[in-house]
């Protein structure tokens, strides 16, 4: 299997370590390691796409995005923090007007879902009690949200099975 890749704003370095403390306290290890928003999913994405991300960065303002309390997927497809940021699903539409994906994942368009990832379903993890864990570690984001302003889209590329999804480039927004 070939290399994935995703476009995605990368949350400051101490949210991030809390995430990694909670993966780390829980045992959970998946390909979503690095904490990140994504924009853009790995539909349409080649090693060509960062030129357009580029130029789609450059004329999109800088981000501010709130991070509220974890969640659950009605899906189960993941335990993620909410994440409240209309300026994240307007660079998630203007990334799928750049980029013209010839297939669209369902979740992708205007009801974009902007969440910080902090577990998948993997063998061994049943979401429904890691989700009581993460209540108590993010106790506070149900208060307040942690707030902050992103200043960079990021591609991340993950090296197949087994890899996880890691920072390759990144590039200012609104440079123009």
């Amino acid at each position: 299997m070939s290399a994935s890749l995703l476009l995605a704003l990368l949350p400051p370095p101490d949210l991030s370590e809390r995430v990694w403390a909670f993966r780390d306290r829980s045992g959970v290890r998946d390909a979503a390691a690095v904490p990140h928003i994504t924009v853009k999913a790995r539909s349409g994405l080649d090693d060509s796409v960062g030129e357009v991300a580029r130029a789609v960065a450059a004329k999109q303002t800088t981000v501010r995005v709130q991070v509220g309390g974890p969640r659950l997927f009605s899906n189960g497809s993941a335990l993620h923090l909410a994440v409240y940021s209309p300026g994240a699903v307007q660079l998630h539409l203007a990334l799928l007007d750049a980029l013209r994906p010839a297939q669209r994942f369902g979740y992708e368009g205007p009801q974009m879902t902007p969440h910080l990832t902090l577990a998948l379903p993997r063998r061994g993890v049943q979401l429904p009690e890691l989700l009581a864990d993460a209540e108590g570690a993010f106790a506070d984001l149900e208060w307040g949200p942690f707030v902050f302003t992103a200043r960079a889209l990021t591609l991340m590329r993950k090296p197949g099975p087994g890899g996880i999804y890691a920072p390759v480039e990144e590039w200012p927004l609104g440079a123009d």
